[in-house]
């Protein structure tokens, strides 16, 4: 049918490392079929999202036109592809695709998070099996990752074959998984691609990829050579790491100890899957602590500084009745995410205070990156040789040198971010139309929106400190005492060096006593007018306009 169009459109990842949703869809204007690729969360900060716990796609777009939608599909089980799938799923209620692995590990999220019957998840088989979604033919072809069965996506519609890589490496010996087969996806480009839409994270990254493999002997090395015990940490993830590593123990004689949730449920998982069939018996914390030290591996949890993860434990006061010790190794076998590097050097610095060796991933002798450099991206074109070029997760200067990057080759593209809407039907790639792409922010155990002005208010709190002012009128609308003041966050004593408290129930004091009846009685006008008073008074006293509020109490 004529007037038909092809649509992609990221609702995040794009622009933005993390908190992965794109959207697929084919047919007439505003009545495409639509599939979801991706349902990811990213983390928030006491920078910018003080007491966040996670903050999510904002799907208002997606949620009005969830009858639209054919499917859910899921490249790999990590947080920024997955982690949001129990907590919006209810909103779009539709049907989820994933490979085993993947699935594995998505039904533990979502039984964490509730709400989605087991009915609702397909475990796919990969390519060149092929999903019918509406108007859409896809494949789930297995690509190289820093996790094991990722996949990207081969999507057929009436308007050509998009590519969807996923995030991908290219790596012939992961240790764990399949590796990259460059045949299969010459193969698939030889089909005609019309747009690739490509992992962007390492277009800065000159050098091509190194792969898995390449770190066995160097931790082997390091396992043999300490005296003390080591422990080490990496994603819980990532399956070849840790298989790596305890391979390493193995042969050194070292004993394995997982700690940390995240740690013991990826490896039974990985176990019952089928994916780690020679995993070495671990041993439990209780009797890790009778093994001597030097004889001791423990895999944790934390690797991003977590407060709560196993690594920042340990780092403390110990975990599990395990400490560590002067003489000890402690491993960072993972690249730290931007945005992380505090937390992550404040555990390091809490573990040379104890007289622990600290190693990191600096020189890439302990840790590989699971994303395609930039060579390997030039290599990955070659093999698709796509019509179009759209890239996607990084954040806007990974996208638009990569767009460069597939133009020197003579690729047309276009720069996708969170909310455009590109429509790929025609002879090159345009916007379409925008949509409102915000976030979610899970706070506690309640999702809020972006624009509910929560995060706002925390934020002014935490920046300009608040002041609480209360005030007693009687029947008769006459002040009942003086106001009162109590402050959170601010200096007890100002420039004057006299007691804030004090100096701001002076000037309010003053106020009402001299306040007319009208102002007396109107809420409205006493809660403003001592708002105003409270602030111009701390600003001349403390340099900050507090978060004020007042409480009028009116006597029956």
């Amino acid at each position: 049918m004529s007037g038909e169009r092809l649509i992609y459109m990221p609702l995040g990842g794009a622009g933005e490392i993390g908190m992965n949703a794109y959207v697929y869809g084919y047919g007439a204007p505003d009545r495409e079929r639509l599939i979801v690729v991706d349902l990811g969360v990213t983390f928030g900060d006491m920078d910018g999202t003080p007491g966040i716990d996670l903050i999510l796609p904002d799907l208002a777009w997606l949620e009005a036109r969830r009858d639209r939608i054919e499917g859910i599909l899921i490249t790999h089980a990590h947080e920024d592809h997955v982690g949001a799938l129990g907590l919006l799923w209810d909103r779009l209620r539709a049907p989820i695709y994933a490979r085993k692995f993947t699935s594995a590990i998505a039904r533990l999220k979502l039984d964490e998070r509730g709400g989605v019957p087991e009915s609702a998840m397909t475990v796919v088989e990969p390519w060149p099996e092929l999903l019918t979604l509406g108007p859409f033919k896809v494949g789930f072809v297995p690509i190289s990752h820093s996790i094991p069965e990722s996949a990207g996506l081969v999507i057929d519609s009436p308007q050509g074959r998009i590519v969807h890589s996923g995030d991908f490496k290219i790596d012939q010996s992961p240790v764990v998984g399949e590796p990259f087969d460059p045949v299969m996806w010459q193969e698939i480009g030889r089909s005609g691609v019309r747009a690739l839409v490509c992992d962007s994270t390492n277009v800065f990254s000159p050098h091509p990829g190194r792969s898995e493999a390449t770190l066995v002997e160097n931790i082997e090395a390091l396992l043999r050579e300490a005296k003390g015990m080591v422990v080490a940490t990496t994603f819980a993830s990532n399956v070849a790491r840790l298989q790596t590593l305890a391979n390493a123990a193995e042969a050194a004689g070292r004993s394995i100890c997982l700690l940390g949730r995240a740690m013991r449920r990826m490896v039974d998982t990985a176990i019952e899957t089928g994916l780690l069939s020679q995993f070495p018996n671990v041993v439990s914390p209780d009797d890790a602590a009778q093994i001597p030290r030097e004889n001791l591996l423990l895999l944790v949890t934390g690797s991003q500084g977590e407060r709560r993860a196993a690594a920042a434990q340990l780092a403390q006061q110990g975990y599990m009745g395990l400490a560590l010790k002067e003489g000890d190794t402690f491993l960072f076998s993972a690249r730290t995410i931007p945005g992380n590097e505090r937390p992550v050097a404040r555990i390091m610095n809490q573990l040379s205070q104890k007289g622990v060796d600290v190693l990191d991933d600096a020189g890439g002798r302990y840790h590989v990156s699971g994303h395609a450099n930039r060579p390997d991206l030039e290599a990955f074109h070659d093999l698709i040789k796509p019509q179009f070029l759209i890239p996607m997760h990084g954040e806007h200067r990974h996208l638009r040198e990569h767009l460069k990057l597939g133009e020197a080759k003579g690729l047309k593209g276009i720069i996708a971010t969170n909310g455009m809407m590109i429509d790929l039907s025609g002879n090159a790639p345009k916007v379409a139309e925008y949509v409102e792409a915000g976030r979610t922010y899970l706070d506690g155990s309640v999702l809020i929106g972006g624009l509910d002005g929560v995060i706002r208010d925390r934020m002014r709190m935490a920046q300009n400190g608040h002041v609480t002012v209360t005030v007693i009128v009687d029947e008769d609308d006459e002040p009942l005492g003086d106001p009162w003041c109590e402050i959170m966050g601010l200096p007890a004593k100002g420039r004057s060096n006299a007691e804030l408290v004090g100096i701001l129930e002076a000037e309010l004091s003053q106020f009402i006593g001299r306040a007319e009846r009208r102002t007396i009685k109107d809420d409205e006008k006493l809660e403003k007018e001592m708002i105003r008073i409270v602030r111009q008074t701390s600003q001349a006293e403390i340099g900050k306009k507090p978060e004020v509020t007042v409480v009028v109490s009116r006597l029956a």
